[in-house]
């Protein structure tokens, strides 16, 4: 089936984004009036009003009534949404951002295995160690790049992070592996080794909240690499 066209909105929305993001529009800068914008672009102005909306609810813009529309630094006030954007520019992202990716997983993904050995259920500790398993087996089978491996590996860490119970880590993990998955090389070299995996599986089925957080560590440490 064939796909639907993008909206005239979609396309604003990323001419825009990428001009605040790659510095060619920069904070403080104003913006052409919606009338201005409409005729450069060659949309109706309802599909430029739908992305301005977005790209100030994403923290790029803010919108003045009666005043311009004006350019902010999205490093004071984006989300992780822009994060998204950044490791979807093209080319491939600089070392820098990636390094950045990762240190946030590293934080996010030790905490969150603490508290997943304080307040999962057995059946949920169960799930996340049969992740743990499922990707040593697939890396055993089939090398560390496998689709199987990666799968499983994510899987772990989703089935780790909800059973944190913190909401806030879930989405912010949604993120960060909406941000690697386009670079399947990198997010397979970061799978840790067989036995590595069946250790942190172990110590989260037991509960071990020390174990579990010593394993998440050496698991999600930076590539020396980035260091």
């Amino acid at each position: 089936m064939a796909s639907s066209p993008p909206l005239a909105s979609d396309s604003v929305h990323s001419r825009l984004r990428a001009d605040i993001i790659e510095g060619r529009l920069a904070a403080g800068d104003p913006l052409p009036s919606e009338r201005a914008l409409a005729e450069e672009l060659g949309v109706n102005r309802h599909a430029v009003r739908e992305a301005l909306k977005r790209l100030q609810q994403a923290g790029l813009i803010r919108i003045s009534q009666g005043g311009a529309t004006r350019v902010l630094d999205w490093r004071q006030g984006g989300g992780l949404e822009v994060l998204l954007d950044l490791m979807d520019a093209p080319g491939s992202p600089p070392p820098e951002l990636i390094r950045s990716v990762l240190e946030m997983r590293e934080t996010i993904g030790v905490d969150a295995t603490v508290k997943f050995c304080e307040r999962a259920s057995e059946g949920e500790r169960a799930r996340a160690g049969a992740f743990a398993e499922d990707a040593a087996a697939a890396l055993d089978a089939n090398g560390k790049h496998s689709p199987e491996a990666l799968a499983a590996f994510i899987g772990m860490w989703q089935a780790i992070v909800d059973g944190s119970g913190n909401l806030a880590y879930r989405l912010g993990l949604n993120s960060l592996n909406a941000a690697l998955e386009a670079y399947a090389d990198l997010a397979g070299s970061l799978i840790p080794g067989p036995a590595e995996l069946r250790g942190l599986g172990a110590s989260l089925r037991d509960g071990d909240a020390r174990g579990a957080a010593e394993g998440a560590r050496s698991m999600l440490a930076l590539p020396p690499q980035l260091v």
